[in-house]
């Protein structure tokens, strides 16, 4: 049985401001009434809230590089994760290590995003040569942090080192720099 098109599809940040239950409440009662008498929408939600029970487990078990929402990581810490967080500010640096006992590990990179449609997150030695690179993130209008979820497996098995933290904007130009970041991490003892 295949569900009929909807002649007004919900837009998916508005799927996931209501799941995230960022929705002011007549936006998240018009959403509702939606979903009640649209198969297709409702069904698009469904493979949504699943799509995120998945990426959710990955999370939970450390072995998921993503960049979240804020919303996103104060969930997973709702639910219990325990999240060695660091929030840096442009210029800014951390001393940083992970522990046995933390479930995640978290970078809230601020930076002032207006303007940019999405920005790539750029990972460089403590050189500043450039060692990896996640593109294409999506950044909204009002988003004042970019929240990076580290493989905590990868962070603790990290020797004693310097890295450096990127945000780019593409432009016509190349790219803008949008901020930078230092990260100093030390291995945890209690490994």
């Amino acid at each position: 049985m295949s569900a009929l098109a909807c002649a007004e599809p919900l837009d998916l940040a508005v799927l996931i401001d209501y799941w995230l239950g960022d929705l002011a409440p007549d936006a998240e009662e018009r959403v509702e009434e939606h979903l009640l008498g649209c198969a297709a929408c409702s069904q698009r939600t469904g493979d949504f809230v699943a799509l995120t029970g998945g990426v959710r487990s990955l999370a939970n078990f450390g072995v998921v590089r993503a960049v979240v929402t804020s919303a996103f990581l104060e969930r997973l810490i709702d639910e219990g994760l325990r999240v060695r967080e660091y929030r840096l500010v442009p210029g800014g640096s951390a001393e940083c290590t992970v522990t046995p006992s933390d479930d995640l590990v978290a970078a809230r990179l601020a930076a002032d995003l207006r303007g940019a449609e999405h920005v790539d997150l750029v990972k460089c030695d403590a050189d500043g040569r450039e060692e990896n690179r996640l593109k294409d993130i999506p950044v909204s209008a009002s988003a004042q942090e970019v929240v990076l979820l580290e493989r905590i497996d990868r962070i603790r098995a990290l020797p004693a080192r310097v890295q450096r933290v990127r945000l780019v904007a593409p432009d016509a130009d190349g790219e803008r720099l949008l901020a930078e970041y230092t990260f100093v991490h030390t291995p945890s003892s209690h490994e």
